[in-house]
C-alpha cells in the first residue's frame, strides 16, 4: 500500500516517532481531491494519519506546506504534530474521528478557527487567489466548452469587480488556509481542526471566509452573524460589501475549475444545476464525492448559477460603490 520509493521514508518515521519497526494496521483515507496518499495508521493501539506527498503533487516548495502545518499545530488548529519531513514528503499526525458537525455550530465555530488562523505569523509564500482566478478564467474561455454568448454577459460583469476590488492589499493579506472545504475540516464532536495545510499561503483573508460561507451561510442573518463573529465590533458595510464581491470571484473560479474536468472537455448545457444550498447541504454531510465526473461538473454549474443570479442584483452594483468608493485613486 505504500509506495516501493516511500517505504524506507516511512520505516524512517515511524521509529523515530514512536521507535516502532512498523504499523499494526493500515487504510488508505481516499476522502477530499488531493493528490496526496493518505493513511490511517494504527502504532502501540492509538490511531494516526500518515501523509505522504508524490513529488507530482507537490506544489510549489514542500517547505511550505510542512511550515505551515507546524504553525498550524502550534496554534492548535490543526492535530498534533508526531514527525515531519520535508525531504521525504512525510508527515504523521493524530488521528481525529470526524464526527457531524451542525451548520448552526459551525456558523460560530469556524468564525472563530478562521480569526484566530488569520492572525498568525505571516506564512513565507503568498498567493493572490484573484490572479489565479484570472488564469483559470482564461483556461476556460479558450476551452470552448460553452458557447461564448452564453456567458459573455457574466464575465462582462465579472469585469467591473476586476476594475474596483483591491488585489494587492497588505491590510487583509494574512495566513489563509486557501481551501477550507467540508473534507478539509474534521470535526471532534466538540471542535473543528482543519487538514491538508498544501495550499496555505499568504492571502486574501475573504477568501477563507467566502469559502467556509458556501457551507454555512443560507441567507442574510446567517452572513450577517456570520461576519459579526469574525469581525467583532469592526464590522460595517465594507466588510459585508467586500466579502460579497469575494463570493463572485469564488464563485467565478470553482465554476471554471471544475467545469472542464467535469465535462471531459465536452460542450456542456449550462440550463439546469442543483440548487446551491441543497448540493453545500449533501457535500457537508459528505453526500456527494466531487471525485465523480458528473458531480463534479454539478459543482461547476451550482456555483455559476449562484454567480449569474448573485451579479443581477441591487446588491452588486452597491458592493462595487462601496468598495471601490473606499480604494479610489484621488
Amino acid at each position: 500500500m505504500i509506495p516501493e520509493d516511500k517505504q524506507l521514508a516511512v520505516t524512517t518515521a515511524l521509529d523515530k516517532a514512536f521507535n516502532a519497526h512498523t504499523f499494526e494496521s493500515i487504510g488508505r483515507l481516499t476522502k477530499g481531491l488531493s493528490g496526496a496518499l493518505v493513511f490511517k495508521i494504527v502504532v502501540h493501539g492509538k490511531p494516526y494519519l500518515l501523509r505522504i506527498i508524490p513529488a507530482s503533487e507537490t506544489r510549489d516548495k514542500p517547505e511550505y506546506y510542512f511550515n505551515c502545518l507546524q504553525a498550524a499545530a502550534n496554534a492548535d488548529l490543526a492535530p498534533a504534530i508526531h514527525y515531519l519531513n520535508v525531504e521525504d514528503k512525510v508527515s504523521i499526525t493524530d488521528y481525529i474521528e470526524d464526527r457531524y458537525f451542525p451548520l448552526n455550530e459551525a456558523r460560530i465555530k469556524m468564525a472563530d478557527m478562521l480569526r484566530v488562523l488569520h492572525t498568525l505569523p505571516k506564512f513565507a509564500d503568498r498567493l493572490n487567489f484573484f490572479e489565479t482566478s484570472e488564469i483559470f478564467l482564461q483556461k476556460f474561455l479558450t476551452s470552448g466548452i460553452v458557447p461564448a454568448n452564453e456567458t459573455k454577459d457574466l464575465f462582462n460583469l465579472f469585469a467591473k469587480i476586476e476594475r474596483v476590488y483591491p488585489r494587492y492589499d497588505p491590510d487583509n493579506l494574512v495566513s489563509c488556509h486557501n481551501d477550507v472545504k467540508r473534507d478539509n475540516i474534521i470535526y471532534d464532536g466538540l471542535r473543528p481542526w482543519l487538514v491538508d495545510w498544501e495550499a496555505a499561503r499568504l492571502n486574501d483573508r475573504y477568501l477563507d471566509l467566502a469559502a467556509v460561507a458556501n457551507f454555512v451561510v443560507k441567507d442574510e442573518k446567517d452572513e450577517t452573524d456570520f461576519l459579526k463573529r469574525y469581525f467583532g465590533e469592526t464590522f460595517d458595510e465594507y466588510n459585508q460589501a467586500r466579502f460579497f464581491l469575494m463570493s463572485q470571484i469564488v464563485h467565478m473560479f470553482c465554476f471554471t475549475l471544475c467545469s472542464i474536468p467535469g465535462s471531459g472537455g465536452a460542450t456542456i448545457n449550462i440550463a439546469t444545476a442543483p440548487g446551491f444550498n441543497e448540493f453545500h447541504d449533501r457535500l457537508w454531510n459528505g453526500e456527494i464525492n466531487l471525485g465523480n465526473k458528473d458531480e463534479l461538473l454539478n459543482y461547476a454549474l451550482v456555483h455559476l448559477n449562484k454567480w449569474r443570479d448573485s451579479m443581477q442584483t441591487k446588491r452588486f452594483d452597491e458592493s462595487l460603490r462601496i468598495v471601490g468608493d473606499r480604494h479610489a485613486v484621488h
